[in-house]
């Protein structure tokens, strides 16, 4: 997973801030999936100018090296990654980034699936059977590997096939080529009539992080209370959707272009969990996807979270010893 972020030194350049530049941040999978939600809400209702700074808008993009080079590129340098991407850009050399607070702290939104008529009825019963993940080093085959860890199974027993997207993995077991396949929300909405859920991973796998916020260490000397601004819009966005779903999904619908009734199951979904993150760290959290990096060989010895993690920014109850 680490290797496909690669390559993003060459795209440092120049970060200098400038007032003539709209406040636009990046969030990976803006707009897909439910990561960027407490930014569309705090936009939505205004509660980022309230914080302190306007943002206008939200830089997309397909996740991983893609996101940290929107980044980079920004006037104002801030973005949401997921936590394997921010590890990535660190281990660039050149790029003095820090990771400034937590996004969301769950892999509630990924299932394992198969088909209704299926004889698989648990994990279990994949053993001597094929798996279809998105690719190697993938998080879908790092979720897998970690429940199938959770479980107790042995990998060795279980052929990973990798698809090459979530879509190509579910027509492989429509066609029968597997025996299960991996599916994140909101796809899983979508289709729950043409699948049955073998496992939810939010049923065998802890709270852990997967997406955080991230900017250089330039722009964060330079611009302190923009970071903090933009970091406390964001808790009272994640606040605002906990106190009323319903609003939330209305926002998603309006500005994403979401179905209502997806929007509303989705958003749903995740409360229970409770996806989104104030911003605070966890030490428990972060090792624990780290634990399942290292099942995909991307990470190999200790992170020094010490080096990577500045809680300056995050409100003084949100700040602990990690």
């Amino acid at each position: 997973m680490l290797r496909q972020f690669g390559l993003i030194a060459l795209v440092a350049g120049s970060l200098a801030q400038s007032p003539s530049f709209a406040e636009e941040i990046s969030v990976t999978q803006w707009g897909q999936s439910l990561y960027g939600a407490p930014f569309a809400v705090g936009m939505d209702k205004g509660l980022f100018k309230k914080a302190g700074i306007d943002i206008t808008g939200i830089i997309g993009s397909a996740g991983g090296g893609t996101t940290v080079r929107n980044i980079l590129a920004s006037a104002t340098p801030y973005g949401e990654v997921a936590l394997p991407a921010a590890l990535a850009a660190a281990a660039q050399g050149g790029l003095d980034l820090i990771i400034v607070n937590v996004g969301t702290h769950t892999v509630a939104e990924s299932s394992l699936v198969t088909m209704p008529n299926s004889d698989i009825k648990t994990i279990d019963d994949l053993v001597g059977k094929k798996v279809a993940i998105t690719s190697p080093k993938s998080s879908s085959e790092m979720i897998f590997l970690m429940e199938l860890k959770a479980k107790g199974i042995d990998p060795a027993k279980i052929t990973r096939v990798a698809a090459g997207g979530y879509p190509p993995a579910l027509t492989m077991l429509e066609q029968g080529a597997v025996s299960a396949a991996g599916l994140i929300e909101p796809l899983s909405i979508i289709r729950k009539d043409r699948y049955r859920t073998v496992l939810a991973a939010k049923d065998v796998l802890p709270p852990m992080t997967t997406s955080v916020g991230i900017t250089t260490r330039e722009f964060a000397k330079a611009h302190p209370d923009k970071l903090k601004a933009i970091i406390a819009g964001r808790r009272a966005a994640v606040e605002a959707i906990y106190a009323n779903p319903g609003e939330a999904a209305a926002v998603l619908q309006k500005m994403w272009n979401f179905d209502p009734a997806v929007a509303k199951v989705a958003v749903d979904n995740m409360i229970g969990p409770k996806m989104w993150s104030l911003g605070d760290f966890d030490r428990a959290e972060l090792e624990r996807t780290v634990d399942g990096l290292r099942l995909i060989g991307e990470v190999k010895g200790e992170i020094d979270w010490s080096k990577l993690i500045d809680q300056s920014f995050l409100p003084a109850d949100l700040q602990r010893k990690l």
